[in-house]
């Protein structure tokens, strides 16, 4: 009979995981920060002596663990650079992930998922279409950040920057994001930076203050998209539970105790959220507030939950919606599009890839 395949990935153990494992094996536990760091390095072992392991346990590890957690199905590289990535996990679903290139010539910025699909029903996004399966072990969220890095040195660039922003909702699965990213941000072990990560959220109070009491040091988002509780709840459900007001004074506890400026994330929608008495709004809102609002214009991805079919606000709506932020005190910046070429919104390449195996199968 053969052996059995390993039945855990090495990506989605922890540091006292894998040294508990080293010290039941015989092997020193100190090598264990060294297995970790090769895992996340951006370049193959055999090519930097400092990630040499003994041979023994090189084959020990290989014979008791899976190399990896999701292996590259499919990827789209578009005109501007822009690379987004089908992982496929080992039980068959698929996750993306996204590398977006910097201003400068040598850096990246990378988007990340906590969950396969997502049961938030924000109304706009093409994730929630294909609705919620399941969270992502830490190992999944690890594995999509060694693509990205890999991906990211591949073009000559170094990734500098994640954002959980991807498929899901972090703080439903947030102690497998926040493994994740022990893992990835630890001086010791990744050694990404702290500073370097920015995790996102609908507005779940309860996560903020989780987040908070981490007390990890990464920055937080707050996808916001209305200044109002009735256009937020009908375009976020969970905008029902939370009010803006609840949402904005947990930014501004974990914002007191982490000392990280809160970014707040606004899709704009034409005719929905775009007006210029919504920017004023907005604006005050954050009046004595240190936040930073990211404006976005939208990618559409066909008929809503509730069929309807979102269009992005034009070029001069989104202009006088800057202007009147900024006009009101506001600090904001709009972020200009990725991947317009590609399947660039969050969900569409999975959902495109569904479809494909769909049909292939009638």
């Amino acid at each position: 009979m053969s052996p059995s395949p390993p039945s855990r990935p090495l990506p989605d153990l922890s540091l006292s995981e894998l040294v508990g494992w080293m010290q039941s094996h015989g092997f020193n536990a100190a090598h264990a920060p060294r297995v970790i760091r090769g895992l996340l390095a951006a370049v193959e072992l055999k090519s930097r002596t400092d990630f040499l392991l003994p041979e023994r346990l090189d084959e020990q590890l290989k014979a008791a663990f899976a190399p990896e957690a999701g292996t590259l199905a499919q990827k789209q590289v578009s005109a501007d650079g822009t690379a987004k990535l089908l992982l496929r996990l080992r039980d068959g679903r698929t996750v993306e992930s996204v590398l977006m290139p910097d201003y400068r010539e040598d850096r990246a910025a990378g988007c990340i998922s906590s969950q396969v699909g997502c049961a938030m029903g924000c109304d706009f996004c093409a994730t929630t279409q294909t609705g919620f399966e399941r969270n992502l072990s830490s190992g999944e969220i690890v594995e999509q950040f060694r693509h990205l890095r890999r991906e990211a040195h591949a073009t000559g660039r170094v990734l500098r920057t994640i954002v959980f922003m991807g498929m899901g909702e972090p703080m439903l699965n947030l102690k497998n994001v926040l493994a994740a990213i022990e893992r990835i941000a630890d001086p010791k072990l990744g050694a990404f930076g702290w500073r370097q990560i920015t995790v996102s959220t609908v507005g779940i109070v309860p996560g903020i203050e989780e987040l908070l009491e981490a007390s990890l040091g990464v920055h937080l988002a707050i996808s916001l998209h209305a200044p109002d509780d009735a256009t937020r709840a009908d375009l976020l459900p969970m905008g029902r539970r939370f009010d803006v007001n609840e949402v904005l004074e947990a930014a501004d506890r974990y914002q007191a105790a982490s000392g990280r400026i809160t970014t707040i994330q606004y899709c704009l929608l034409e005719g929905v959220n775009d007006s210029l008495a919504q920017a004023r709004d907005l604006a005050r809102l954050l009046t004595g507030r240190r936040m930073h609002v990211n404006l976005l214009r939208y990618n559409p991805t066909g008929l809503s939950l509730k069929g309807r079919s979102y269009l992005p606000s034009s070029l001069e709506q989104t202009e006088a919606f800057l202007t009147a932020l900024r006009a009101h005190g506001a600090i904001a910046h709009l972020r200009r599009a990725r991947g317009p070429d590609i399947d660039a919104a969050c969900g569409q390449l999975r959902k495109r890839e569904a479809a494909a195996s769909s049909a292939a199968l009638m």
